[in-house]
């Protein structure tokens, strides 16, 4: 006998977790986000001072301060800061952003206030030895060279370079230049340390199966417990600024490049945006975010010319940017710009209802997934923090993902269209500039290599 065939139901709307909100004695502010069954607790600290604080000639000061806190303070040395976190098993990192610094542990849940008080004592203490501080110069200065050397990175630095305006952080390296870190010191590392990376306006976030209350008094001990001498200096730094005009065009020249890098991009909507966040997500998608997409349908399913081409809006706290990106042959890098550009202002012509639906689906349908474990969660809510947001703002635009027509796509994709770009490509421009430059899209200058734009194999 046959049996039929179950009816499958239609999947019912998904909420992400919800936030227990606390206040600890010195004002940093808490959110618990109980995950039962998730056993490895995950912690997130948000310390809000950005990132353009830092002084003019010391860029990069900021990303050493994180990497070298840990390494060493009054109590221990970094060595024995290093066992203390492998015994209790415990992973430990911090980095520097655009909004501030951010230090995040993952533990066993019986471990999480060993890793909150190790954490703090390198927050309150932290030594900046010379060996170390030196150390971790030197290996910024190698990332820089490899940076330089790989053309997707460079492109991405040639394009913030242009597409920003020069009084603006955003137009500089976040992790500083050759030049800026060489000059950094430890004294330079204790000064920014001090003066910046303070209590007032954090926020930690833990994630994990929790007992409340006895999660807040840990925090209350350890974290609660880092208090600064003195007022908070204020952050008088401009805002991102963007550079005005008409779209330019910049050619890294690499002599004998077998593949040219593709890099374009124009100013975009931030998450706050009118008419709400939803319709850029399932654009991206539609265009570079999926395998279908317009671009990758293209350039490598038709023509064969990528490996695979990216799409997406990137919104910052203010304001975003609208990202393409990929690397094609060499030989067709003319007609891969020309093929690009056509793409993207083909979709001024509308989206189909498949597209909508597919876009919707797949970002909606996931998201149980993406968000399914507490490091997960920690880091969504850490980053919508440094942003002035809390995590019900990712129910909110799943929500009105859900209702999405095509008519939608088309306007939110209509008012960032005729944004002038800036268009950086990173190949041999002996063979291609002339062949760009004839496609008009812009003014072509070409950029001639460094000691660091060496050819490679891409």
């Amino acid at each position: 006998m046959v049996q039929p065939r179950p009816a499958v139901p239609v999947a019912r709307p998904w909420q992400f977790p919800a936030a227990s909100r606390h206040l600890l004695d010195n004002g940093i502010e808490v959110l618990l986000y109980d995950r039962p069954g998730q056993h490895i607790t995950s912690t997130r600290l948000i310390v809000p001072s950005p990132i353009a604080v830092e002084p003019r000639g010391l860029e990069g000061v900021a990303t050493l301060v994180a990497r070298t806190m840990d390494e060493g303070t009054r109590s221990h040395t970094a060595d024995q800061m290093a066992e203390l976190f492998e015994l209790g098993g415990i992973a430990y990192g911090a980095g520097y952003g655009a909004r501030g610094l951010t230090v995040e542990t993952d533990a066993a849940a019986a471990q999480s206030a060993r890793g909150w008080e190790l954490v703090t004592e390198c927050l309150r203490e932290p030594a900046f030895p010379q060996e170390e501080v030196a150390r971790h110069a030197r290996q910024r200065l190698a990332e820089i060279e490899h940076e330089a050397a790989s053309p997707d990175m460079r492109a991405a630095k040639e394009w913030a370079a242009n597409f920003y305006d020069q009084r603006s952080r955003a137009a500089r390296p976040a992790g500083g230049t050759a030049d800026t870190v060489a000059a950094i010191t430890p004294e330079d590392c204790a000064t920014f340390h001090a003066r910046w990376v303070r209590p007032e306006g954090a926020t930690v976030v833990v994630a994990g199966e929790l007992d409340e209350g006895q999660t807040l008094r840990d925090l209350q001990a350890t974290l609660g417990s880092w208090q600064v001498e003195g007022a908070a200096p204020q952050d008088d730094s401009p805002a991102a600024l963007v550079a005005q005009g008409q779209t330019r065009v910049r050619f890294v020249h690499r002599p004998g490049a077998v593949q040219t890098e593709i890099y374009l991009g124009c100013y975009g909507p931030d998450r706050q945006v009118a008419g709400g966040w939803a319709p850029y997500p399932a654009l991206s998608f539609v265009l570079g975010g999926s395998p279908n997409a317009r671009l990758d349908a293209v350039l490598r399913e038709e023509k064969g010319y990528t490996y695979g081409f990216r799409a997406a809006f990137r919104p910052r706290v203010e304001g975003g940017v609208f990202l393409v990106s990929g690397s094609v042959r060499s030989d067709v890098t003319v007609e891969a710009m020309r093929l690009t550009l056509e793409i993207l202002d083909e979709a001024r012509s509308g989206f189909t209802d498949e597209e909508t639906r597919a876009a919707t689906d797949f970002i909606g349908k996931t998201a149980p997934a993406r968000y399914a474990t507490a490091d997960a969660v920690a880091d969504e809510a850490a980053v919508l923090r440094s942003n002035g947001l809390g995590t019900e703002f990712v129910s909110a635009y799943l929500e009105q993902l859900a209702t999405l027509t095509p008519a939608d796509l088309d306007a939110a994709w209509a008012k960032w269209v005729d944004e002038p770009r800036t268009i950086v490509l990173v190949g041999d421009a002996d063979a291609h500039a002339d062949g760009i430059r004839e496609l008009g899209i812009g003014e072509v200058t070409v950029v001639q290599p460094a000691s660091a734009d060496a050819p490679t194999g891409r």
